[in-house]
């Protein structure tokens, strides 16, 4: 058995295990990334984040072919089947991977390959896929091995016709009806995304609203825009038994419904991936869904071990995830870039996609605060017009006396781009976050940013 020491030794190479490894790194300390994958880019890369980001880019330029009468010169509408679109996930992926191989290369991170698991307080042995086992001794760790989707013990997922949100990306046929258990962030995406490639979805949501955390005008705007695109929303239901069958699955539900499709796609919460790691060895003791307790400063109750990204839980974002890595390393190295990540934008990429900043009308509401609203409608908007992309809009709550920008909401094409304006301004400090600043910059015109002006004025105007 070799043996390696290091100062900081991370587990799992998503997106904050890479900010981690990368800021220790940058740090002069000498480290080393443990994957239990053959390649590096974590669940991210290889099932989640990226792959369905592709598909659905994919999907859109699809529709954009079929629905633009300019297409018809080329020919007619025509559909894709999710294979096809599929490949050119894939190629995103290989790119990804190479990148990201790169960047360890480049910051003389050693990468080890295997399942690493926890010997002692400092030491992780590793066991690689022929058999061998490195062990490695370090002065700090930091458990970064992500989450995969929740599976429900009385559900088959060995059944060719059921499959969750990672299995999914195995599909090798395009179903004419597909039922989706969930309708969080995953499901509505997927939803979108096999919506738009014609297939009639069955959204099942366990709750009263979909996506019940955003503005409630944002999430109306989702149901209805999903309610003209075959995708049939069923709210207040939980699911009873899965019986699959040889050419499809049927969908038994508590309240007595059945629902048969040809395929269902279970969506319906992620368990943080510590199974494997020996924590017990360690004494740290994961909840119910494997999620680790951290501190404000991502360590956990054991000194010498530090945890980041989906396997803390909260808000289990690609985007949280590689700051919140930076910054258990920034407590590990102590070179002042750590920092509690709190101000994370919330990016649902459905068609059209919804992104939104801080506080909604519900909370502003409960919390009494004096608030008003400016919209811009994006079917007014010269760029959306070009772009052939109207629907959608942006909404901006800010206070009715200091006129601070409270909360940003969007939703329309390049909602998770158009976010980040606001983001900057909330953020600046005293009287520089007002929504004043939106009608007196200057934007380019004509862009989608500039519906910050046009909402800006929406909102003036309602004051008296």
């Amino acid at each position: 058995m070799a043996v390696y020491n290091y100062d900081v030794v991370v587990l799992g190479s998503g997106p904050a295990g890479e900010g981690a490894a990368m800021n220790a790194a940058k740090s002069g300390r000498k480290v080393a990334m443990v994957d239990s994958r053959q390649q590096v880019g974590g669940n991210c890369t290889h099932l989640g984040t990226i792959p369905s980001k592709a598909l659905r880019h994919s999907v859109k330029q699809i529709i954009q072919f079929n629905t633009n009468p300019m297409f018809r010169a080329i020919g007619e509408p025509r559909w894709f089947s999710f294979p096809d679109v599929l490949k050119n996930a894939e190629k995103v992926i290989t790119k990804q991977v190479a990148s990201r191989t790169s960047y360890y290369a480049r910051n003389r991170v050693d990468v080890f390959f295997g399942t690493g698991s926890f010997a002692d307080e400092r030491t992780v042995d590793v066991v690689c896929s022929n058999g061998a086992v490195e062990k490695l001794v370090a002065s700090q760790v930091i458990v970064a091995t992500g989450s995969r989707p929740y599976r429900p013990a009385d559900i088959d997922f060995s059944h060719k016709r059921i499959y969750d949100s990672d299995t999914i990306l195995s599909l090798g046929h395009t179903p004419r009806k597909l039922i989706i258990y969930g309708a969080g962030v995953i499901g509505c995406e997927y939803a979108s995304i096999f919506s738009g490639l014609g297939v009639m979805v069955e959204l099942v949501d366990n709750r009263e609203q979909l996506l019940s955390f955003l503005d409630s005008e944002i999430s109306q705007a989702l149901s209805y825009h999903f309610s003209n695109n075959n995708v049939m929303v069923r709210h207040n239901e939980e699911y009873e038994r899965v019986e699959g069958l040889e050419n499809g699955v049927i969908l038994h539900l508590k309240s007595g419904k059945k629902i048969k499709a040809d395929a269902l796609l279970w969506c319906n919460g992620r368990t943080g991936n510590t199974d494997k790691l020996g924590l017990e060895n360690v004494g740290i003791k994961p909840n119910g869904r494997g999620q680790v307790e951290v501190d404000e400063n991502y360590r956990t109750n054991i000194p010498t071990i530090f945890a980041a990204g989906d396997v803390i839980g909260w808000p289990s974002l690609a985007s949280a995830a590689y700051d919140q890595g930076r910054s258990a390393a920034g407590s590990v190295v102590d070179n002042g870039s750590w920092r509690f990540v709190n101000d994370v934008p919330t990016g649902i990429y459905t068609i059209p996609e919804i992104s939104s900043i801080g506080k909604n009308e519900h909370e502003l509401t409960q919390a009494k605060v004096p608030y008003e609203v400016g919209k811009a409608f994006f079917k007014g908007m010269a760029r959306a017009q070009i772009s052939g992309e109207p629907v959608g809009m942006l909404k901006i709550l800010f206070h009715r006396e200091t006129l601070q920008v409270l909360g940003v909401h969007c939703f329309g094409d390049q909602a998770s781009e158009i976010v980040h304006i606001g983001q900057a301004i909330m953020n600046q400090p005293g009287e520089a976050n007002s929504i004043k600043y939106f009608v007196n910059t200057t934007f380019n015109y004509p862009t989608m940013a500039e519906a910050y002006r046009v909402a800006a004025y929406d909102g003036l105007n309602r004051l008296f």
